[in-house]
């Protein structure tokens, strides 16, 4: 059959279907999968598919984590310090801290809690062995008190009362105040009139009864300084949290609030 003897349709037809023979003989699929990434030569695998975590990096990571762990651990011990203050603001009057004692100075002198009458005092209990948190704390009262004493005059007293007796003799008390404020006064007795005074101001510590001065002991204390009013009553209480800062603001607005309700200063 000649392509003249066929119909126009028909011709058509055939030019059709071979166009669509040709097409699916050259067509490819619309997507190719991916290789599998293959080893190296020498087996192992493609390091930036599996990152690296070198002895620095792992150093890095356990300093930044002991970082933050301090770290909330302070934030903590702050909230709870503040917790407590608010606790105490809430309660009507005052906790009964504090009370008569009769106790000999470190210029061998006897000193009873009727010294402290007319005056602000910041009182600490510990002992002259103690490694670091005494120092510390005395430290901090120290300069809290040298920052007072700039802008209202020697108003606050602090005073250091030991809870050592058997190694805390008045020369021993006198050479361990003479290394904080000069106005420090340092407080030293036996074992029962020590024990009362503590008492009275809710101090816990652990020395002996029976201890003497050549044994080798630490003392495990409670670890606050007491902030008295002029009349002898308590006021606050400064834990290890508190800051210098914390303790100038903390008196200066008591002074500020005894001044405005009594009409008179120290």
């Amino acid at each position: 059959m000649s392509a003249s003897s066929l119909s126009a349709p028909s011709f058509r037809a055939i030019a059709s279907s071979s166009r669509r023979a040709l097409s699916a003989r050259h067509a490819f699929p619309s997507t190719v999968p991916r290789l599998a990434k293959l080893p190296t030569s020498s087996g192992t695998r493609d390091k930036s598919a599996v990152g690296v975590f070198t002895p620095k990096a792992a150093a890095l990571f356990a300093v930044t984590g002991a970082a933050l762990f301090f770290y909330f651990r302070s934030e903590k011990d702050k909230l709870q310090e503040q917790r407590r203050k608010e606790k105490e603001d809430q309660v009507v009057g005052r906790p009964q801290v504090g009370g008569p004692f009769t106790l000999t100075d470190h210029k061998g002198k006897t000193f009873t809690e009727k010294d402290l009458l007319g005056k602000w005092s910041l009182i600490y209990f510990g002992f002259t062995n103690c490694p670091d948190i005494c120092p510390e704390e005395l430290d901090k009262m120290s300069a809290a008190v040298e920052k007072l004493d700039k802008e209202y005059g020697p108003i606050v007293q602090p005073v250091f009362i030991s809870v050592d007796p058997a190694r805390d003799s008045v020369p021993q008390v006198a050479r361990y105040v003479s290394e904080f404020h000069p106005r420090l006064v340092g407080l030293t007795g036996d074992y029962a009139t020590l024990k009362a005074t503590c008492k009275a101001f809710r101090v816990y510590f652990s020395t002996p009864p029976d201890a003497k001065a050549s044994d080798d002991y630490l003392v495990d204390h409670s670890i606050f300084f007491y902030f008295m009013d002029p009349n002898g009553q308590f006021v606050d209480a400064f834990g290890k949290v508190s800051t210098e800062e914390d303790v100038v603001e903390r008196v200066k607005k008591e002074i500020a609030r005894w001044e405005g309700e009594t009409g008179r200063k120290v």
